[in-house]
């Protein structure tokens, strides 16, 4: 059956603009389609996720390498749009931006491109190939498999400032969160549901700075943080030296793709403002507490995903040979 949706499509080029589309089912979100690959490249999502699940194995490490692909995908798109300019290098490209610091996955990626241009060269996207990984990296996890749309060509613009500006941090609250959201075209709840993919996920010691030794400026803890809660924080980051290396968990309960952030949440153990801001809230408390229902979590999730991997769909980009890097000559 064909349905018809009403969604902002956000066009990017060296900026952003809003368009509204009317889409069939057929045509996709901003003229992605389902099965895109099915004709030229008909093993295209079969070999990425094979490259995808052989870095996936039950170990915490391993499981950070698909939670990292689920967090690249949310990096790239909500910079400019889902066009693979978080891949590419070079001094001051989104990856060296500090906000990008501890993004991971990125030979996972490189090897799904190489393996593709052997089979079918000049034809699958760095973009899409990012986004087909994210959807594998949450099955891995034991999520939900969801269809992923195809279709969307590469940049060739890639600014760190850009990142900085763009991307949420951990210090803001509801208002700023839905603000930053809805400049993609993405709605207050689907901002909540996406912020479930930090069930799998883990934050690092100098993104809890503020939150644990100066609040607001206070020079105090987060008063709104239970204190055995507080205090574990501090004991995994030390004020005086804060360890990069260190992992902390999101979601206290399991380190698999379910409810457990959300449940995490409704204990005030939320890691960042950010997340604990979404159960504070009065206006997104009730959709937190919805959100602990596991089967309307994955359903939900699978929506937003597909939302956000349409946000500055690049229809006129190219298929770069090398996803590090943009192509010197047509390809």
């Amino acid at each position: 059956m064909t349905f018809h949706h009403r969604h902002l499509c956000l066009l990017t080029t060296l900026f952003t603009v809003g368009c509204f589309l009317i889409v069939t089912a057929d045509a996709g979100y901003c003229g992605l389609q389902d099965n895109y690959y099915q004709t030229s490249c008909p093993s295209a999502e079969a070999v990425i996720n094979a490259v995808a699940v052989a870095n996936f194995t039950s170990d915490a490490f391993a499981l950070r390498f698909a939670s990292g692909l689920l967090r690249m995908s949310f990096h790239d798109c909500h910079v400019d749009g889902c066009d693979a300019s978080v891949l590419l290098d070079g001094p001051g490209s989104e990856k060296t931006a500090e906000i990008n610091h501890f993004l991971t996955g990125y030979e996972i990626i490189d090897k799904a491109k190489e393996e593709l241009e052997a089979i079918c060269p000049g034809v699958v996207s760095c973009a899409d190939i990012i986004a087909y990984a994210a959807r594998d990296a949450i099955v891995a996890l034991n999520g939900t498999r969801f269809e992923v749309q195809g279709g969307r060509k590469d940049g060739r613009v890639s600014i760190a400032s850009r990142a900085e500006s763009q991307l949420p941090n951990g210090d803001m609250g509801v208002d700023e969160l839905t603000a930053n959201f809805a400049l993609k075209g993405l709605s207050r709840d689907q901002m909540v549901v996406l912020s479930g993919a930090h069930t799998s996920a883990a934050g690092h010691c100098p993104g809890l700075v503020k939150r644990l030794y100066d609040f607001r400026g206070t020079g105090q803890t987060d008063p709104s943080m239970p204190q055995a809660f507080a205090d574990q924080l501090k004991f995994q980051c030390p004020k005086a030296t804060f360890n990069e290396s260190v992992f902390i968990t999101m979601d206290t309960f399991t380190p698999f793709f379910d409810t457990g952030y959300y449940r995490s949440l409704q204990n005030h153990e939320g890691v960042f403002t950010s997340d604990q801001s979404l159960y504070d809230d009065e206006r997104t408390q009730p959709l937190v507490n919805t959100l602990t229902d596991n089967n309307l979590f994955q359903a939900k999730f699978g929506e937003a995903m597909r939302a956000m991997g349409s946000i500055g769909v690049n229809l006129d980009g190219e298929i770069r040979k090398d996803c590090r890097k943009v192509n010197t000559v047509p390809y």
